[in-house]
């Protein structure tokens, strides 16, 4: 099949390469020429590497890239011109373990003619110039990341945005992707400080990093100093994502480093007594009480351990370390049969805790950390709390079925092309791909919409056991249902508002209080609060006339509880 020009719309995209001569082989076997793709519901990304090979690591080839996306409702011709982006790109393969399967992601950089960095807006998405191309292979729901990183932005954090689209490479059709924002330090991405090279004292030094756990623990970055498990020889790597690790100066790695080793030894040291004092002074505990809900309601056979990200800002911002952003959940909600990944029942980060798995196979711990958190009083109360929170409102089934039912109709159509040329529901395992998920589930499932309801019902079942084993994380009494009110705003007014609004909340004892302000996508604007607050009825006054008229979240932390509500200016 050979394509003109391309466009889609949406949230997953088709994908065209240039390829090696034992990829042909394969793309004859799997037979995209009986695709007939003349037009799409989604976005049409067009590459043309002009008889290049893409590698699978820098140096990156330099092609050419089409995006057509007529907006919603209007269908994308693959005659219809590049009204979304046309111009040049570098790509690769990316991934590791991935990196082996025939259906290949890609990163991709949009640049300018002399090859320096474009910023550009891709499919509705904040103007950057770093982008993937995900394939989502053996996730034959196709949105098991699209899922995840919706929850996740909804919790209130930054995740990576994500459009579903369909993707032409050198004029073969490839089947359905997901543009997906790259993970990086930007006022639209993980918004946190700039960190130059000559930032190495002071309050500069002290913000602007995102390291990560992954796999390849050769990349720059450093060990804990304490073992995953009291007996291990093993140590947890992290790795510097940002600043990278040719670019991190040594003033910018001690302090890093020292940050972190420091949370570790207070708690290898932590008796549960004073969490204030202790892990509270180092962690947004609110990010890590929602870090452990998303891993565990996906269980995340990654989690914990692999393509797990943290960030810090400056001490001026707040400056504890932030769980996030979420990354990689493809083999997820029931995707992998191994780990007990599959199973309705039990906390993945239990199972990785415990000695089977610590002597079992691929060497990848959690740390030590983790489970000290997770047997604390407080951070187990503070789970409790937020995951009612969730139950009565995103995760609610009624809302979680509209999205995916969104997401449903949306693919409805593309899946059936893509499922032509790439393992569908029901297939066998492909024989000649690369690293295979152990123990993969084919489940015989035959239509993809038997795919959707397969995820609905595991994500039913997994989150009504969750909500039985929750509910022991804290002692009520005999009514369950009863929530202590530590913590709660009981009026804001005026709401909507023009500058100055007031906030009546209550506290119900003496615990250092943070009153953050973030945007609706969940990215802080401003840490209005941070001191120790006593019990009691409190009115705090927010001034603020230099924000635009919007809708914001207004959020008031404390150690074991948290408060939220939105505020209106319109000026």
């Amino acid at each position: 099949m050979h394509i003109q020009s391309l466009n889609i719309p949406i949230k997953i995209c088709l994908i065209l390469f240039t390829l090696s001569a034992a990829t042909l082989a394969e793309e004859n076997r799997l037979n995209r020429s009986a695709v007939n793709f003349t037009s799409s519901n989604l976005p049409v990304i067009v590459i043309d590497t002009h008889g290049q090979t893409i590698p699978t690591s820098n140096p990156r080839i330099i092609a050419d890239m089409g995006v057509i996306d007529n907006g919603q409702g209007i269908r994308n011709q693959i005659n219809d011109p590049f009204n979304n982006y046309e111009g040049k790109i570098s790509i690769e393969i990316r991934g590791s373990s991935s990196a082996g399967w025939l259906k290949k992601s890609y990163g991709l950089e949009t640049q300018n003619d002399d090859g320096s960095n474009r910023n550009v807006v891709l499919l509705g998405m904040p103007a950057e110039n770093d982008w993937i191309l995900y394939a989502p292979y053996y996730d034959r729901s196709l949105i098991r990341n699209v899922l995840t990183f919706h929850l996740v932005n909804q919790m209130g954090w930054y995740a990576t945005r994500t459009r579903p689209c369909e993707l032409v490479l050198n004029g073969d059709y490839q089947g359905v992707y997901v543009l997906m924002e790259k993970i990086k330090r930007d006022r639209n991405r993980v918004n946190i400080a700039r960190l130059d090279p000559d930032k190495i004292s002071g309050d500069d030094l002290t913000g602007g990093y995102i390291i990560k756990i992954d796999k390849e623990p050769w990349k720059p970055g450093f060990d804990s100093r304490y073992p995953p498990q009291p007996s291990s020889g093993r140590k947890i790597r992290y790795q510097f994502h940002y600043p990278k690790g040719d670019e991190i100066v040594d003033e910018q790695k001690n302090y890093i480093r020292g940050f972190i080793d420091a949370y570790e030894t207070t708690m290898y040291n932590y008796n549960h007594s004073n969490p204030a004092q202790s892990y509270g002074l180092y962690l947004n505990v609110e990010s890590f009480v929602d870090n452990f809900i998303i891993n565990e309601l996906s269980r995340n056979v990654d989690g914990y351990r692999l393509s797990t990200f943290f960030h810090k800002d400056k001490d001026s911002k707040g400056g504890k370390l932030v769980a996030g952003p979420a990354w990689d959940f493809n083999f997820s909600f029931g995707n992998v049969g191994y780990y007990q990944a599959e199973r309705i029942e039990g906390w993945q980060l239990e199972y990785f805790l415990n000695d089977s798995y610590f002597h079992s196979v691929d060497g990848f711990q959690v740390p030590f950390w983790w489970r000290k958190l997770l047997n604390d009083t407080h951070f187990r109360e503070s789970i409790y709390h937020r995951w009612r929170q969730l139950r009565q409102s995103l995760l609610h089934p009624d809302s979680l079925y509209a999205y995916l039912d969104q997401l449903h109709a949306l693919l409805d159509e593309a899946q059936e092309r893509n499922f032509e040329i790439w393992i569908g529901p029901g297939d066998p395992k492909a024989s000649g791909d690369g690293w295979f998920p152990p123990d993969y589930p084919i489940r015989h499932l035959k239509t993809y919409a038997d795919e959707i309801n397969y995820l609905k019902q595991w994500m039913t079942s997994r989150m009504q056991w969750m909500d039985q084993e929750i509910n022991t994380f804290v002692s009520l009494g005999d009514d369950p249902s009863i929530m202590p009110t530590g913590l709660k705003i009981t009026r804001i007014y005026p709401n909507p508002f023009n500058a100055t609004t007031t906030i009546d909340f209550e506290l119900g004892q003496a615990q250092q209080l943070q009153l953050r302000l973030s945007d609706i996508q969940g990215r802080e604007i401003d840490l209005l609060l941070n001191r120790w607050v006593e019990a009691g009825a409190h009115t705090a006054v927010l001034h603020l006339p230099n924000l635009a008229s919007g809708v914001y979240l207004l959020r008031i932390q404390g150690i074991n509880q948290i408060a939220r509500s939105k505020i209106v200016l319109i000026k």
